[in-house]
């Protein structure tokens, strides 16, 4: 009889050791989903910023012609900050966006299918966000700003 009890002992700690794992598996992709879930909206950000962008510049053809829409974009994104960037260089324009209160360059971009003088950062959390068009002798120029 004393040899059951430590057989009843093993299966009990077996079988919270397999519980714990598969809990711990589970929480692991749980988390890995809601990452990527985060990670496409952030990339719908960028792309919804991208194409009011174009929006906005193609409306924006005439000299001293001044547009500023206003941006419908979360505060977070899951429970990240986030911001969002317009960069150019002399060959392409994009939209930049990553995580954190920081902005510092990131992987995440959306190109413009325009040449124009793009500038400007929205940090979220802390107000709306505005976009900026306006033309002149020099060209099209666009600005996000806000929230900072």
């Amino acid at each position: 009889m004393p040899s059951i009890i430590p057989s009843y002992v093993y299966t009990l700690f077996a079988s919270i050791i397999v519980g714990t794992l598969i809990i711990t598996m589970a929480g692991l992709a749980v988390a890995s989903l809601k990452r990527e879930a985060e990670n496409q909206t952030l990339a719908r950000i960028a792309e919804y910023v991208a194409a009011e962008s174009v929006e906005l510049a193609s409306h924006s053809t005439a000299d001293n012609l001044i547009s500023t829409v206003r941006l419908d974009m979360p505060s977070t994104v899951g429970s990240q900050r986030y911001w969002v960037q317009l960069r150019n260089d002399s060959a392409k324009t994009w939209v930049e966006v990553g995580y954190g209160a920081t902005v510092i360059s990131s992987d995440e971009q959306v190109r413009l299918p325009l040449n124009l003088e793009a500038s400007g950062t929205f940090v979220s959390g802390a107000g709306a966000p505005f976009l900026k068009c306006y033309s002149d002798e020099a060209g099209v120029h666009l600005n996000i700003y806000g929230g900072n």
